[in-house]
């Protein structure tokens, strides 16, 4: 039995496998909501680190202090692996709705802690020691809610249509990094420039953090999806984290591949994206923040019709697909980026990337989560993804930027190719998960 918002109790035969649309697209909403804010606050970070890299690390140039604002973005991912790891266990063993909630505190704790404190002025090197242990929280949030919103969207989202309904995942994804996008964007025209590098950036930290308390209000009404339950019924084994690598070592592998260029070429394609447009290319800040959201726009909107596609054609074809393209246009690409001066070219060039990319980050939850049994799903699903976040996602950046400090930069744009065709191979030896999925429920 389960409780309802309202109090009383439905039979978990009446749950996930009977949900009629508007239900199905209830929960899908609901388990996405929290996904919005967590990213949202996570991006945050990397939009406005323009404005506050200088209060933290005040000595050095521009690109010095991005390099090391950029530094402490990547510790924020060495934590994500701890996070996916505690909560991957506990959203099997205690349920996804109570992992997803505690991932949501977490997240709003570190939204407000950075809000609030002191720059180096103030109180020396216990500030940017201060931003570190914040985003070590986040970090920790962040790695929790992936495994457990992934694993929770794709058991709710029903067999025909599950690439469609699941690429909503990554949809609120997009929609926090848009976000805190045009958050930034109204600052910059609402306050002065001034105004906005002197304490303007602390607001959309404090407004994550007031989004994460409404979530967690709305978590707290969600429904357990079926195949915990089942799970639980059936007395399957207890979530451990060797079962992994004793009896899943193939799909831990292949999952931790395939994130580890999924998330290099995300964040190269995007976040990494906004400061290329202004260091390298020479756009101004406001122009390359409206450039990249525009983008950002066209890449969200995209995410339903390849995950739709996927549906129709096959998770692993959009995947082999993607990884193909991604290694093939990476360098002509950004090496034509760098060059271009003119707005509307910068932003096809984008465009190109991101679609190319959208046959990975539209199904990519799904996928991993048919490759593993219900009793260690979400665990299966973050740990090696949130591995292969924090080696290769969270130091893309500084990557980045330690190429172009060294005069090397088109060195980034081989790097982010050459891990793309890797994944290539692997995604080569997928099994087809529409027709072979571990997900059960219809």
């Amino acid at each position: 039995m389960t409780v309802t918002e309202s109090g009383g109790e439905l039979p978990s035969e009446a749950l996930a496998p009977g949900l009629t649309p508007m239900q199905r697209f209830r929960a899908i909403l609901g388990g996405s909501a929290g996904n919005f804010v967590e990213w949202y606050d996570w991006f945050v970070y990397s939009s406005f680190a323009l404005y506050f890299a200088k209060h933290f690390f005040p000595k050095g140039d521009e690109t010095a202090q991005l390099l090391q604002a950029a530094a402490v973005f990547a510790v924020g991912f060495l934590a994500r692996p701890i996070g996916a790891w505690f909560m991957g266990l506990y959203a099997d063993r205690a349920g996804r709705k109570a992992a997803l909630t505690v991932s949501v505190s977490m997240m709003c704790a570190g939204s407000f802690a950075i809000a609030i404190i002191p720059d180096y002025s103030m109180i020396g090197t216990a500030a940017p020691v201060a931003l570190v242990l914040a985003r070590l929280v986040q970090g920790l949030s962040l790695g929790g809610e992936y495994g457990a919103s992934a694993t929770y969207m794709s058991e709710m989202a029903g067999k025909k249509r599950r690439g469609f309904w699941s690429s909503f995942l990554f949809v609120t994804l997009i929609l926090g990094q848009l976000t805190a996008l045009a958050v930034l964007i109204l600052l910059q025209n609402v306050l002065s420039p001034e105004d906005l590098a002197q304490w303007g950036w602390r607001i959309p930290f404090a407004i994550g953090g007031v989004l994460a308390i409404v979530v967690f209000w709305i978590r707290t009404g969600l429904e357990e999806s079926q195949s915990y339950l089942t799970a639980q019924a059936e007395g399957a084994e207890r979530s451990r984290t060797m079962l992994l690598f004793v009896k899943f070592p193939k799909e831990t592998a292949t999952i931790f591949a395939l994130t580890s260029a999924g998330s290099l070429a995300f964040y190269a394609y995007t976040t990494y994206m906004q400061k290329f447009l202004v260091n390298t290319s020479g756009f101004t800040k406001d122009m390359a923040t409206a450039i990249t959201a525009a983008a950002l726009l066209v890449y969200m909107i995209a995410q339903p019709a390849f995950g739709a596609l996927s549906d129709a054609v096959g998770r692993k074809t959009t995947l082999v697909a993607a990884f193909l393209l991604g290694t093939i246009f990476t360098y002509p690409i950004f090496s034509k980026i760098a060059v271009t001066t003119d707005p509307t070219m910068a932003f096809a060039l984008m465009c190109a990337l991101v679609l190319i990319l959208s046959g990975y980050t539209a199904v990519n939850a799904v996928l991993k989560a048919e490759l593993f049994p219900a009793h260690v799903r979400a665990l299966g699903v973050a740990l090696p993804y949130a591995t292969a976040n924090a080696i290769f996602g969270g130091t893309a950046e500084y990557v980045a930027l330690w190429f172009k400090k060294e005069g090397m930069e088109s060195g980034f744009y081989v790097y982010v190719a050459t891990i793309m065709g890797l994944a290539f191979l692997v995604a080569l030896t997928l099994r087809d998960t529409n027709k072979h999925s571990l997900i059960t429920e219809d």
